[in-house]
């Protein structure tokens, strides 16, 4: 089987991870004491992706959960499927990385990290065919954006040749949680940059606006927005855990969506989602949903890819639906709308389709795609990066973990780098189509 080791780190991290496997235990028939109970073969198929089965019968995650403090694992146990993670896999300090990145990656984490490493030796060692990692984790906070990018770095080295895959719920303008947010989400991208093959970026912010705006809730809780990052999720590694007309795997993704190594920074968004109340008024189309997935107002980081171009897209779909029709969709949407597309990547729409559904629906869509607008969540975080750092305010917290002024240099020009070269791919295609952008465009309007 194709493993998938799953790592989740800090409070958002753990709290994003117990939901995907609330999502996918259902999904797989999987019950609250790590039990099959589903009616359908179909779900033990490829169990073995995420699931390692114990002498009892009883599925266990291959997850691997870890913290600086105590608290978000006590509520991970408490929560519905707390008793299915081995309780080896529980990894936690007790000092708290106190929203500091420099705690996460050089002192606290540090000590931490060898535990959490032969954890996953050990994971990796019960595999048949480790396919790679995934970590589930926020750029704001302490832990899950010092201490995860660390273990990535230690993952990088021992495993170079296997996917690296990264959820990353990246700080947003208006849902601010902490001051230093800018601090720590720069020096994490520095290490995103350089060591994940696939990064998904999601943001509070987009979540938000997808509960008020189309799911029509008043006062959204993180369990909600929670919800639809696991939607995500799931919906991202279907292929892998389903069999299908046209599978894609981690790795086919990667080879897909990443034209230039530093470029692999993902836009999710997801497809159908309806208020409870219009629920009954829709019918789902192949053609609604593929609209819908494109649709600004459904993706899940807060950049708009009306202000960009694509430079690839992945679609998987989910649900019985005939291949001849998702391909038409995808040809009429790229026809068009083709000047959201770069020209110098022909074919920049890969598509899979997977027969199983999410539970409750008919079909569902997952959109995944590498626009040249992600730039937009890059340079905000730069701005208020650099509007503290000019002034060395809150310095004294990093450097006296033993950080270096320099290493705040550094992060700072290599995520301007970045932003450069998305502009550079956004501007050499600018200069080629400068008259024929279609300004009747209804589609994206």
């Amino acid at each position: 089987m194709r493993e998938i080791i799953h790592l989740q780190s800090g409070q958002c991290g753990n709290q994003i991870g117990a939901k995907f496997w609330e999502t996918i235990s259902e999904e797989h028939g999987i019950d609250e004491s790590g039990a099959y109970n589903g009616q359908d073969d179909i779900q033990l198929e490829k169990i073995d992706v995420y699931y390692s089965q114990s002498g009892y019968g009883k599925y266990i995650p291959r997850a691997i959960l870890f913290d600086l403090e105590p608290g978000t694992m006590d509520a991970v146990r408490a929560g519905p499927y707390g008793q299915n993670f081995r309780p080896d896999n529980f990894v936690f300090g007790y000092s708290g990385a106190g929203n500091n990145w420099a705690k996460g990656h050089y002192t606290e984490g540090a000590e931490l990290l060898d535990t959490v490493l032969d954890n996953v030796r050990r994971e990796a060692e019960n595999c048949e065919c480790l396919q790679g990692f995934q970590l589930a984790h926020s750029l704001g906070g302490g832990t899950g954006s010092g201490m995860g990018t660390l273990l990535m770095t230690k993952i990088r080295e021992e495993y170079p040749d296997r996917i690296m895959n990264t959820f990353s719920v990246v700080p947003s303008p208006r849902v601010s949680d902490t001051v230093v947010e800018p601090y720590n989400a720069i020096l994490s991208f520095h290490q995103l940059i350089e060591n994940t093959d696939e990064t998904f970026c999601i943001d509070n912010e987009a979540l938000y606006d997808i509960c008020f705006r189309t799911l029509k809730l008043k006062t959204p809780t993180y369990g909600d927005l929670n919800h639809l990052v696991a939607l995500t999720m799931s919906g991202v590694t279907t292929c892998l855990r389903f069999p299908g007309q046209l599978n894609a795997d981690l790795r086919k993704l990667a080879v897909n969506m990443v034209p230039f190594p530093r470029l692999h920074f993902f836009m999710p968004g997801f497809a159908p989602l309806t208020s409870r109340g219009s629920q009954q008024y829709r019918s789902m189309t192949v053609g609604e949903l593929t609209q819908q997935m494109f649709d600004a107002k459904n993706m899940m980081a807060a950049c708009d890819p009306r202000h960009g171009r694509y430079l690839t897209v992945s679609c998987i779909f989910r649900g019985k639906m005939s291949m001849k029709e998702v391909d038409d969709h995808m040809v009429q949407i790229q026809n068009r709308n083709s000047a959201y597309f770069v020209e110098w990547i022909p074919n920049n729409v890969k598509t899979a389709v997977c027969d199983i559904p999410p539970p409750g629906m008919r079909m569902s869509g997952t959109f995944v795609g590498n626009t040249t607008a992600i730039q937009e969540l890059f340079k905000r975080i730069n701005e208020q990066f650099t509007a503290m750092f000019r002034r060395k305010a809150f310095l004294h917290w990093y450097t006296g973990e033993g950080m270096d002024e320099m290493e705040f240099c550094e992060a700072e020009s290599n995520v301007a780098d970045l932003v450069s070269e998305y502009q550079q791919y956004e501007a050499e295609e600018e200069d080629a189509d400068h008259d024929d952008v279609d300004s009747d465009n209804e589609f994206f309007a």
